[in-house]
């Protein structure tokens, strides 16, 4: 385990902002970004653009959401990841790297399994194969937290994380418009609409050869070695107790009960405003007419180059200013960003306002990403729990997606969509409220003097 990353307090010189994100250290960390945010899509904005183009109704899309439980209840096998190693790979490899590969073997099958289902014949199975790519996913999702906290020096942490943020949301890109680009190619091949989303799967599948091949080019993290040693002189069984009751007594007793609880459903509602809206942007797109293509053109074209900007702003910021601050930014800029959806829901089919709102908010949602990372990662004080707390923040961090936002098309089909994003808008206000309670409690503070 390590001690939490530290953001620097002063404004770093553009050469250093710049030197910094091609460390071999950092490089590591952006290219298992891209194999985190790979599959998110698959079992989620794809799948339900999937479900969506083949007929599948607005109520049913909205709950295929709920597949995506196990992001939020990752933290429950987070300590097995912590305090047990894996035979033959983890002798091989090492600790982190041994359940790295074994998390990406199993979620390449998993996406095949889920590329030969269909929503429109088979809703059933296909609900079966997302749960099963997001249960690889998740807890590929836990080694890589481990492995970028453990494996970057103090001042590397904003770096790496405003790359794995870039490199996530790349890797969610070419899962989504790059996987209905792919579709589109099959389709022009001959496929049938079928085959050709099958087929569009299986490239996918092969997309996760870029974590695998990282995952043996990367070192083991000197810090998870020195775990190695402490795993010898103790019993798996007493490993796993010690990891799951130190990581919540620590937690809860650090700021007081309050304050962390307080802190927790922050965690929770902080990316809502971005849930809500992500739920429903392909469905939006299709039934104001837009094409397949026209929408993966736009979101992989600027939208691509508005995530790059964001995440790498969003890095720069949080390395210049407090993390209070950071996140006052990046919460406002997020919320208010679903606005350009409500203007071209009144606008109608115009590709113009397609591209500003996908543009706005790509951009401003990889600030707030950014932000929110660095927070999560802060709060995870003590080096001899970092995976197992951070699971349990990211898990929590996914309830808004998977759970609060399941009802959404419910909410667009009773509203109408400009106000749904009204609405998604709004849904914003908690969280800023939490964040104003636990700036006024002196939260940040306590924070900003572990990280001096």
């Amino acid at each position: 385990m390590t001690a939490s990353p530290r953001i620097a307090p002063l404004r770093p010189s553009f050469r250093e902002a710049l030197s910094v994100y091609l460390k071999p250290r950092v490089l590591i960390v952006l290219f298992l970004g891209f194999s985190a945010g790979l599959p998110l899509a698959l079992s989620g904005a794809t799948l339900l653009f999937w479900a969506a183009e083949v007929g599948v109704n607005l109520k049913t899309i909205g709950l295929f959401a709920l597949v995506g439980t196990p992001y939020t209840l990752k933290f429950l096998w987070a300590p097995i990841v912590d305090a047990l190693d894996i035979p033959i790979l983890g002798r091989q490899l090492g600790r982190r790297r041994g359940w790295l590969l074994l998390t990406q073997i199993l979620l390449m099958a998993a996406i095949l399994f889920l590329g030969v289902c269909d929503p429109a014949t088979s809703p059933g199975l296909v609900a079966l194969g997302a749960l099963l790519v997001a249960t690889a996913s998740a807890t590929q999702d836990i080694v890589i937290d481990a492995f970028r906290i453990e494996s970057l020096d103090e001042n590397e942490q904003a770096a790496g994380m405003a790359s794995y943020v870039a490199a996530y949301r790349v890797g969610m890109l070419a899962s989504s418009a790059g996987a209905l680009y792919v579709v589109s190619g099959f389709e022009a091949l001959g496929f049938t609409k079928s085959g050709a989303w099958s087929a569009g799967y299986v490239a996918m599948a092969a997309l996760v050869l870029v974590g695998m091949l990282t995952t043996f080019v990367a070192g083991e993290p000197e810090k998870s070695g020195k775990a190695d040693a402490a795993h010898s002189r103790e019993n798996p069984l007493q490993r796993l107790k010690r990891t799951i009751s130190g990581a919540f007594i620590d937690f809860f007793t650090y700021d007081g009960v309050l304050i962390a609880v307080v802190a927790l459903v922050f965690v929770v509602l902080f990316k809502l405003t971005d849930a809500l809206a992500g739920v429903m942007t392909g469905p939006f797109a299709v039934e104001l007419g837009f094409s397949r293509t026209d929408y993966a053109n736009i979101v992989k074209g600027v939208g691509l180059i508005a995530l790059l900007a964001g995440g790498f702003a969003g890095g720069y910021i949080a390395r210049a200013l407090p993390l209070a601050a950071s996140l006052w930014i990046g919460g406002i800029l997020q919320s208010l960003a679903n606005l350009s959806f409500s203007w071209l829901a009144l606008a109608g089919h115009d590709l113009l306002w397609l591209t500003v709102a996908i543009t706005v908010e790509n951009f401003t949602s990889a600030i707030g990403t950014v932000m929110f990372v660095a927070y999560l990662s802060a709060l995870c004080r003590n080096p001899l729990h970092t995976a197992t707390q951070y699971a349990l923040l990211t898990a929590l961090a996914a309830v808004g997606r998977t759970y609060l936002s399941a009802g959404a098309g419910y909410v667009a089909s009773a509203t109408g969509w400009a106000w749904f994003f009204v609405i998604c808008a709004l849904a914003g206000l908690p969280s800023l409220a939490l964040l104003w309670w636990l700036q006024m409690r002196g939260h940040f503070k306590a924070l900003e003097k572990k990280k001096a």
